[in-house]
């Protein structure tokens, strides 16, 4: 067996070790949401309508602040690389304490602009009142979900994503017997359902803390917050958060265009968006093994190493986006009659559909080489390439409507947009100035 192959095979092993169980972590949190919305679909349709809403608004609140994983992660990485295991989980710890400190902000903006947020996103007023009741009790366990955030981000770091992956699939149980047992059992309606929502949060937030406490406390590393670890986390944090704004944009004005399409043009956008971000859990999972590898390689000032796993990682996104762009084709008999009945929306979908799975092979690079530059801590030229692709993407979406090109002229835009996106980041990725080696990047 030559060296080469060796090496592959040793990438390939270290990928999926962390990739499988990063991947589970992911599907179980969005299905949090489902399960409410199953549970409560129950009750009525207001009562459903009112928690939709009220998750969108929860969602955009604290899908904000993902910084806190993605940060911790690479921060934490780079210590371990450089053999400092207690310097990496104090990071982890100043990273907590950040989440704690945000989400202090964020629990009473929530609970005071409830009713603000629900009519902003379209409540009606039927059910308005169960989206405030749902957002507000739910703002009671944002702290849990922060820190369970920058808790991930240390276990990620610390080259860990099974731990993660078992509190998920705790989580999301106590969650479903929680929701069962306080909607139905107690009678509580709307109001359970979030009651069981945040005491299953807060439950995993315990179990994170648990694990962070004791590895601290076996590598004897403070547990108390310090000011300039908190500054340090949350100035590497800020331009990740310019990033996911800049994103969020991108969504909302797909979004925005498909819905002045007309009602069937808005129905197979959502779908192909679900179909969309369902894959992209998938390419994230390799993304999330990036964040870890490359930060513990510069880590470990081993910039070979950072190459030689960027190339097969790249070799991986790109794999997996094929293969994931061809099921999309294939098995679209079978899962389109799933979503819509509706040969119109159907017609569009299946249109729209061939655009999405068109550009995978790129969407596999765009979101490996994004984790690469995240666990090299390349934060600041992440925020300005997303800033430049938004600044190409919406005009053009915009203009969609004027030029009569319909949702698939609004996807071909989504295309434009990941190719732009993937430019930028193959361009970094092909210098040399985010190899920034050592403990911490300067």
């Amino acid at each position: 067996m030559t060296a080469p192959t060796t090496a592959r095979r040793r990438h390939d092993r270290e990928i999926l070790a962390l990739a499988v169980p990063a991947f589970g972590a992911l599907v179980a949190e969005p299905l949090f949401l489902m399960a409410d919305s199953a549970i409560v679909g129950h009750l009525g349709t207001a009562q459903l309508a009112g928690v939709g809403v009220a998750s969108a608004a929860l969602t955009t609140a604290t899908g904000v602040f993902v910084f806190l994983a993605y940060a911790t992660t690479a921060a934490v990485a780079r210590r371990i690389g450089a053999g400092d295991r207690r310097a990496a989980v104090q990071q982890g710890i100043d990273g907590i304490w950040l989440a704690l400190a945000l989400s202090v902000g964020v629990v009473a903006l929530t609970l005071l602009l409830a009713p603000w947020m629900a009519d902003v996103l379209g409540a009606s007023a039927t059910a308005a009142p169960y989206a405030v009741t749902y957002l507000r009790i739910s703002a009671l366990g944002i702290p849990a979900m922060l820190m369970v955030m920058a808790a991930t981000g240390v276990l990620r770091g610390l080259q860990d994503t099974r731990t993660p992956l078992a509190v998920a699939i705790a989580g999301f149980a106590a969650n479903l017997v929680l929701n069962f047992g306080l909607v139905y059992g107690a009678g509580l309606g709307v109001a359970g359902s979030a009651w069981g929502t945040v005491l299953a949060q807060t439950g995993m937030a315990a179990a994170y803390l648990f694990v962070v406490v004791r590895g601290a406390r076996r590598e004897q590393a403070s547990l108390r917050p310090d000011a300039a670890g908190i500054r340090a986390c949350a100035k590497a944090g800020g331009p990740l958060m310019v990033r996911t704004l800049s994103l969020r944009a991108v969504l909302m004005i797909a979004t925005a265009v498909a819905a002045g399409l007309g009602d069937d043009a808005i129905a197979a956008h959502q779908i192909a968006m679900t179909v969309f971000l369902f894959i992209a859990f998938a390419l994230d999972a390799i993304a999330i093994a990036g964040q870890a590898i490359i930060g513990r390689c510069l880590g470990a000032s081993d910039v070979p190493a950072a190459r030689a796993a960027t190339r097969r990682m790249i070799e991986w996104g790109i794999g997996s986006g094929l293969v994931l762009g061809l099921l999309v084709v294939v098995a679209r008999p079978l899962y389109v009659p799933l979503f819509t009945p509706d040969p119109a929306v159907q017609a569009q979908l299946n249109t729209v559909l061939l655009l999405l799975a068109l550009c995978q092979p790129v969407a596999g690079l765009v979101f490996v080489l994004d984790g690469v530059l995240m666990g090299a801590g390349d934060g600041p030229y992440l925020a300005w390439a997303m800033l430049g692709t938004l600044a190409v993407f919406a005009p053009v979406a915009l203009a969609v409507p004027a030029t009569g090109a319909g949702l698939a002229g609004l996807w071909w835009a989504m295309n434009l947009f990941m190719l732009v996106r993937g430019g930028f980041l193959a361009w970094r990725a092909r210098g040399g100035k985010w190899l920034v080696t050592g403990a911490v990047r300067a």
